[in-house]
């Protein structure tokens, strides 16, 4: 049975700082993810009120109560949402798609190591 999924990605940006000059480093990384069942049509609804709705950490965590952030949302031709987010001048951008869950493994730990070979990496 396939499982649909919504995926929101968030541009997170982090400064840096090298040889004097101030480096904004941009990397996306899934921010959320939403369990929506077997029905495509039903993770789609779902990922078009995520993007109208979703707020970001970086806007979030400066949001007053009755504040409402300026969005524009695009719709791409492969049915994903990127959308704009401003408020106060900060910005920031999320992706929101459907996905269907294909695969699925457990973490699994290999065995403890002896003495000898934690004696050995100490060195």
């Amino acid at each position: 049975m396939t499982t649909w999924y919504v995926l929101v990605e968030e541009d997170t940006r982090e400064t840096k700082y090298a040889d004097g000059a101030e480096l904004r480093l941009h990397r996306w990384r899934l921010a959320a993810t939403r369990s929506v069942g077997p029905d495509e049509e039903q993770a789609a609804a779902v990922a078009e009120q995520l993007a109208l709705e979703y707020t970001p950490t970086v806007i979030a965590k400066h949001t007053r109560p009755g504040d409402e952030p300026a969005r524009k949302a695009f719709l791409t031709q492969d049915g994903a949402w990127v959308v704009s987010i401003r408020q106060r001048r900060r910005e920031c951008h999320i992706r929101v798609t459907t996905a269907r869950l294909v695969h699925t493994q457990q973490e699994k730990e290999g065995p403890p190591l002896t003495w000898r070979e934690k004696f050995r990496e100490a060195f």
